[in-house]
């Protein structure tokens, strides 16, 4: 049996903001999965740790891992990665650690975007990324 047989082609994490919105976390088409900017949602939906981009970026990729575990794929299978940061000077060195802390050895395609304010107030980071399930885990 596919991972495509025994996994949904959609993925939420069931907060408010999906339905406020009208999107999906992740969307499966062919062997890629394409997954919504993720944040540092807690369970219910909230915001975590407004204004704290360490301990934000560190919830982001709790998320990410999330998502992961859905479609039964690994950090090794994300081919591309789209990062935006409010005060990305600032938070370069922190960006940057932390994205070899989440990828060790593995290199995806990255695009990394400066803003000057995200969705929620206090947000200060969000990750988009592609997986291609089709990739050795």
């Amino acid at each position: 049996m596919t991972t495509s047989e025994t996994t949904s082609d959609v993925f939420n994490h069931d907060v408010p903001a999906e339905s406020d919105f009208g999107y999906v976390q992740a969307i499966r088409s062919g062997d890629l999965v394409h997954v919504s900017g993720q944040l540092a949602f807690g369970e219910a939906g909230e915001l975590l740790h407004a204004g704290d981009f360490a301990a934000q970026l560190e919830q982001t990729h709790a998320n990410m891992d999330k998502v992961l575990r859905h479609y039964g794929a690994t950090r090794n299978q994300i081919v591309s990665q789209t990062l935006y940061a409010v005060d990305l000077q600032h938070n370069a060195a922190a960006t940057m650690e932390g994205n070899l802390a989440y990828f060790g050895e593995h290199r995806p395609a990255a695009t990394a975007f400066g803003v000057s304010e995200l969705t929620f107030p206090g947000q200060v980071i969000e990750i988009s990324f592609i997986i291609d399930t089709k990739l050795p885990a």
